[in-house]
């Protein structure tokens, strides 16, 4: 796997880039193994302005994937950008008493998934991919995040 890491987002206390790559590592499938994907992580006002942009939702959200979806001949293995929103990653790990590590590993992991096609708009579609996350962070020493969510 090849990763771009970019931090715009003005916050210095991201984990390491060898926590996020290993990380994304363990949520890549077989056939994904050697993927291209960047990651870049935003301050408020970008997050807003993506998730305004390509979900018409007027915030700033944790996690974004922009999955390429077909193969490009020029680029076989490039598989998208996940986009992830650092003062939202450390806002929500305090209100879900969640360590700031534990929750970016979930959501990392969450948006590599959805770069392979995973996806939670259906109740069905929502227990397949949390089921895989969990398991994955299980393996990687991290507790069920969806647990500490309904405290």
């Amino acid at each position: 796997m090849n990763m771009d890491i970019q931090n715009v987002s003005g916050i210095d206390t991201l984990p390491a880039d060898e926590s996020i790559i290993k990380w994304a590592q363990q949520a890549l499938e077989d056939q994904h193994k050697n993927a291209e994907i960047t990651l870049r992580v935003v301050n408020i006002d970008e997050g807003k302005t993506l998730n305004n942009a390509w979900r018409k939702k007027d915030y700033a959200t944790n996690v974004l994937s922009f999955p390429v979806g077909e193969t490009i001949a020029q680029a076989p293995d490039l598989l998208g950008d996940i986009v992830i929103c650092a003062p939202i990653v450390e806002e929500e790990a305090k209100k879900q008493k969640k360590t700031i590590e534990a929750h970016w590993a979930h959501l990392i992991i969450h948006g590599i998934l959805h770069l392979q096609g995973y996806d939670h708009e259906s109740d069905e579609e929502a227990a397949i991919m949390e089921s895989k996350e969990i398991q994955i962070l299980n393996r990687i020493g991290y507790a069920n995040p969806y647990e500490a969510d309904s405290e």
